[in-house]
């Protein structure tokens, strides 16, 4: 007999993996233009008041660069047939993307968030998105080290849910763009700013609860 519950299931997981790597692979085409190091180019414009000041020029271009590592490793995380059939290939990566977040992703992220555009309600927004992911990384990777599987699993859930805030902030710039929603630049650079990690947070957090119905665990 057919499950076509699981196999609902199944597509739409498929359909999610697909969507990510569709947009790392547009993050991949947004990042090429700054190779060329020009400081007139894209994002850039709006930074010219900065663009002098080294250290957020050197986060930027971190941040802006490794994004994709972050994304495909992350990803790989959430692969039931990799961690069954291919352990050592889910810890490599797993490593890869807790090195990546912890020593460059995140704390160049967290540079950048104090001068984000939007004023301080944006750059609040931001510096809690940077300081979460540092964290919920951070302990993800110390859950993994003590064997504390569900937990592990729990924490790499909610940092893989503010590593797609990057996404997620494109996306309800573009839907704010093509609804032709009356908002202010401003306001509405404020308001996907806080959107972009509180709504993927939600999210990861109800499928932690429904999980949680499923497999005894232990609060993290």
């Amino acid at each position: 007999m057919i499950n076509t519950k699981h196999i609902l299931k199944k597509g739409g997981i498929t359909l999610f993996a697909a969507g990510i790597l569709f947009a790392t692979w547009l993050l991949i085409r947004l990042s090429i233009p700054y190779l060329s190091f020009d400081p007139y180019t894209d994002f850039l414009m709006t930074k010219q008041r900065i663009y002098h000041i080294l250290h957020w020029r050197f986060s930027f271009y971190v941040h802006v660069f490794i994004s994709f590592i972050v994304m495909i490793t992350g990803l790989l995380q959430f692969s039931w047939y990799l961690i069954k059939k291919y352990p050592g290939l889910h810890r490599r990566s797993g490593t890869i993307y807790a090195g990546v977040v912890l020593f460059f992703s995140g704390p160049s992220g967290l540079v950048m968030a104090f001068y984000a555009n939007g004023g301080l309600p944006a750059r609040i927004s931001f510096v809690i998105l940077a300081l979460l992911w540092l964290y919920t990384t951070a302990m993800g990777w110390y859950y993994a080290r003590q064997h504390q599987w569900l937990p592990h699993g729990a924490m790499m859930l909610r940092s893989y849910a503010l590593t797609l805030s990057a996404v997620s902030l494109r996306l309800y710039a573009y839907l704010i763009d093509i609804l032709n929603i009356p908002l202010r630049p401003r306001a509405a650079y404020v308001l996907i700013a806080w959107l972009s990690w509180t709504l993927n947070l939600i999210v990861a957090e109800l499928i932690i609860r429904r999980l949680a119905k499923i497999y005894p665990i232990k609060k993290a």
